[in-house]
């Protein structure tokens, strides 16, 4: 199944790079949870609802908003581990916060779709909360 995990995550970023939350969605189970970096201020998004609020809001302050893998590695049966780059301006400055703003996911499955997606800008974060060291999954960052 782990293999197949790694293509449903490439398909959901793909969804979310063309701003499309509803294909987004198809990958996700129903009682999908969505972590952030703000989650302990913001709480746990839960459900799809929780799902398209939280891409409401990012698109509404980053409309060019946009997501690029740099490596994907399976963790276990039911997860994956992503280094990503996201791209982004702001809507009201149109200040750009760059191309090169390095973030980390983990996606944990069940049945082949996505039940929990935790977002990290600190990738040791990430890389601890799945058990490895920065050596283990060979990152500089």
């Amino acid at each position: 199944m782990s293999q197949e995990n790694l293509e449903v995550v490439k398909r959901a970023i793909a969804a979310l790079n063309d701003h499309d939350v509803e294909s987004y969605l198809a990958y996700c189970a129903a009682d999908v949870q969505m972590e952030t970096p703000v989650t302990p201020i913001e709480g746990v998004y839960k459900g799809a609802d929780g799902v398209r609020r939280y891409f409401a809001d990012v698109l509404e302050h980053f409309p060019d908003f946009r997501v690029t893998i740099e490596r994907l590695e399976r963790v276990g049966a039911d997860r994956v581990l992503g280094f990503l780059r996201l791209n982004m301006s702001g809507r009201a400055s149109g200040i750009t916060l760059g191309g090169d703003i390095p973030s980390a996911n983990i996606w944990d499955f069940t049945d082949g779709k996505i039940k929990r997606v935790r977002i990290f800008f600190d990738r040791r974060e990430a890389l601890e909360a799945v058990g490895l060291s920065q050596q283990d999954a060979h990152t500089d960052s």
